[in-house]
């Protein structure tokens, strides 16, 4: 074997084992809620244990920065989707005015749904405090041995794509 087969070889083998030390990382806890948030107990905000909601006068740009930074993890990264895909993302009949998704890549993912009321009869208001919006988290966990069976595999298929191209 070549110096530079060896090079190769050793290379993969290290972003391997780096990239199962990464997907055999514990699932975190559902996130915790905003500050000076209230916790939602209506049916379709408890019906799930990953799903929940929560009334808060937070900005859409504060609800972000605060999961982002509470979710930060070694790789990732935050998508934006249109409020029309709340039905297939999130939960049917939920109303929406932004979602968007932080995600770790290969691992969970968490979706942000918020509602900013814009009518007089969309107003929120619980126990008579008025709050500015509602949002609605979607956790979505991925299990540890459901990672580590598709590492594995990734593994045997690299091995063999290796020795069929490189290891000639």
């Amino acid at each position: 074997m070549t110096m530079l087969r060896k090079t190769l070889l050793i290379i993969l083998v290290c972003f391997w084992l780096i990239y199962g030390a990464y997907v055999s990382l514990g699932t975190p806890p559902f996130p915790t809620p905003p500050p000076d948030s209230v916790q939602s107990g209506e049916p379709a905000d408890t019906e799930s244990p990953y799903r929940r909601g929560y009334f808060t006068n937070l900005s859409r740009d504060e609800v972000m920065e605060y999961y982002t930074n509470h979710l930060l993890g070694i790789i990732s990264y935050r998508l934006n989707y249109p409020p029309e895909e709340v039905v297939e993302l999130v939960r049917k009949h939920t109303p929406s005015s932004y979602l968007e998704e932080v995600v770790h890549p290969l691992r969970e993912s968490l979706f942000i749904n918020g509602f900013v009321p814009t009518k007089p009869s969309e107003q929120i208001n619980i126990d008579g405090v008025h709050y500015l919006n509602k949002l609605t988290l979607r956790y979505v966990p991925s299990h540890v041995v459901t990672r580590l069976t598709i590492w594995l595999m990734v593994g045997w298929v690299g091995w063999g794509l290796f020795k069929e191209y490189v290891y000639v």
